[in-house]
């Protein structure tokens, strides 16, 4: 499944599915992210939610990506830092 199609999905998912779909969204790897950041970016509710703990559980692929979106959207910083921070949390917990 690609990026995009599960994105879809997400727009019409409850909590039964959205761990699913979530975990479709990981399995992606770093290819993803670019399109996560984006997302994370414009998204709300349940779909942001899901945007957010992917990159978290994507990991520290994801952290050059989230400085370089920082820096372009400034709104976008505290979003940022703390995702970076979990990441980073997560990484020194396993």
């Amino acid at each position: 499944m690609q990026i995009d199609d599960i994105l879809k999905q997400l727009d019409n998912a409850d909590n039964s599915n959205k761990n699913e779909l979530e975990n479709e969204i990981v399995k992606l790897g770093t290819s993803a992210v670019p399109v996560l950041i984006e997302q994370l970016q414009c998204s709300k509710g349940l779909k942001r939610g899901v945007v957010a703990m992917s990159l978290i559980r994507i990991g520290s692929d994801s952290v050059g990506f989230l400085k370089e979106a920082a820096s372009k959207n400034h709104e976008f910083t505290w979003v940022a830092d703390y995702l970076i921070n979990e990441i980073n949390s997560s990484s020194k917990a396993a």
